[in-house]
């Protein structure tokens, strides 16, 4: 049926009249269209509706269909302005679905075809080109959370030759299959291998790669965030024991982390050794101070130095007494210092009384062509917390057997998230006494620790945590200290 509007004139084609003009059409289900006829044929510009999808189109059309410029509104909330030819999205156009995503570019045959740019619904953005409405060829994707990515794209997937700068400081560049790096690092490798000896005292250096499982460097690999760790090993008390001291044990926030050597550890102190000539001073606590007063009792040994009118004296990493019979540490100092010392011990450790000197915690360490190395690093003088473990363990070397067996790198990872950072002063409060020499409770205890080096990036680079890797490190007593205890005995 065709209402005539405002103006409308029929020609007289033969025996037949076409609509001619301006006019409007309604059909049977509903649907009209307003706007200009040419020789009986909805040509030019016009309004169309339709009843059972709920669109709406005004702009140019040809021959009954969309055609040139106009702008689409989609029942389902969507919308398209840009250029039609007959009837579908073709040529430049602008198209936000009903999910809120935002594409401006080229469109052919009602798709996303061509060069164009995307703003997702979270905010990713992306600028390249596209295929029958996949991202296919050569494109850059920034993500909402921060992260890069340059490179080939096929099927909406990273393919190719890409690069990513991810959000955590990865940087990964190289070849792409399916939306995954073609050659990851499946796992960390100590390079000086699962046993390493040195001397009481003595800095030593950790260097790491990142391997995949053909062993290969992943030299394509950098800034995944990498932290060393050392521990003693744990022992577990029997039933005999003191009782008190068994409390004490289960009071502990710290869990044991499982190594590959068949037992479990506790951490210990690890620090950088020092360098410089220009020290740090800290008030070792006789009594309960909060970390916020501890913080505050960090200064600059020159600056002290001058305060009381003395020159330099003690080497980096002496201690001292002043005149007030306070002992000082001596540290080097960093652009966080304070704040790296506090936090490097567990809290109640402060209260205990600290005997360490260079306490400063070793920096995380970022990847570099696959590789990172921890430089001039050395164990802390042990806090009296650690001597009851230590103690114990010197006991179960003496009579007891070593376990057996080898632990996963897989299962040790899921452990790690567990490492706590606060333990009890458990000598003094079970009423463990050592009498050893002053000397020697100034000095790191030989025997065997465990060095791990485990991946701390932050979010994980595409979801993946790297197993830590291990090594055994075994310090033997100086030889003066050797001689010594022969002579006594």
């Amino acid at each position: 049926m065709y209402i005539q509007t405002v103006i409308f004139a029929m020609k007289a084609i033969g025996r037949k009249a076409k609509k001619h003009g301006h006019g409007k059409l309604l059909m049977k289900d509903g649907s009209y269209y307003e706007g200009e006829f040419s020789n009986g044929e909805i040509e030019g510009n016009g309004f169309r509706y339709w009843a059972a999808s709920g669109n709406t189109y005004s702009g140019q059309f040809s021959c009954g269909e969309q055609h040139g410029y106009g702008v689409m509104q989609y029942g389902d909330g969507g919308r398209y302005e840009g250029e039609f030819s007959y009837g579908m999205r073709e040529g430049h156009g602008l198209l936000v679905d009903k999910e809120g995503n935002t594409y401006r570019g080229s469109f052919y045959q009602n798709k996303k075809h061509g060069d164009g740019e995307m703003t997702f619904r979270n905010a990713d953005h992306f600028e390249g080109s596209w295929v029958l409405n996949h991202r296919q060829g050569h494109g850059s994707l920034r993500s909402a959370n921060g992260s890069i990515y340059e490179g080939q794209w096929r099927n909406d997937l990273f393919n190719g030759q890409g690069t990513m700068i991810h959000c955590s400081g990865v940087i990964y560049e190289g070849l792409w299959i399916s939306g995954k790096p073609a050659n990851i690092a499946s796992k960390i490798v100590i390079l000086e291998g699962e046993v390493l000896e040195i001397v009481q005292g003595t800095p030593f250096t950790v260097s790491v790669q990142l391997q995949n499982e053909e062993d290969e460097v992943m030299q394509s690999e950098n800034g995944r965030l990498l932290k060393i760790w050392a521990g003693v090993r744990y022992t577990h008390l029997s039933p005999s024991s003191n009782s008190s001291f068994l409390e004490l044990i289960e009071d502990i926030e710290e869990q044991p982390v499982p190594t590959p050597f068949g037992y479990e550890c506790i951490s210990y102190p690890l620090i950088e050794a020092s360098t410089g000539s220009t020290e740090l001073v800290i008030n070792v606590p006789a009594g309960g101070k909060s970390k916020s007063e501890l913080k505050d009792s960090v200064v600059f040994k020159e600056d002290m130095d001058s305060e009381n009118g003395v020159g330099s004296v003690g080497g980096s990493g002496d201690a001292t007494n002043d005149l007030t019979g306070k002992q000082h540490a001596f540290l080097q100092p960093d652009e966080s210092s304070a704040a790296r010392l506090v936090e490097s011990f567990p809290g109640d450790a402060w209260s205990s009384g600290l005997e360490d000197k260079n306490v400063l915690p070793p920096a995380n360490q970022r990847v570099e062509s696959g590789s990172a190395t921890f430089k001039d690093i050395q164990l802390a003088i042990p806090p009296a917390n650690y001597r009851p473990f230590m103690h114990s363990d010197d006991m179960e070397k003496k009579g007891g057997k070593k376990p057996s067996g080898r632990m996963s790198a897989e299962k040790i990872l899921v452990s790690q998230e567990k490492i706590g950072d606060s333990r009890p002063d458990l000598s003094s409060r079970a009423g463990l006494k050592s009498k050893k020499d002053p000397a020697e409770s100034m000095m790191v205890k030989p025997g065997e620790y465990v060095i791990m080096v485990q991946e701390v990036t932050m979010p994980p680079f595409l979801d993946q945590i790297l197993p830590p890797a291990f090594l055994r490190l075994k310090v033997v007593p100086q030889k003066g200290k050797v001689k010594s205890s022969k002579r006594r005995s």
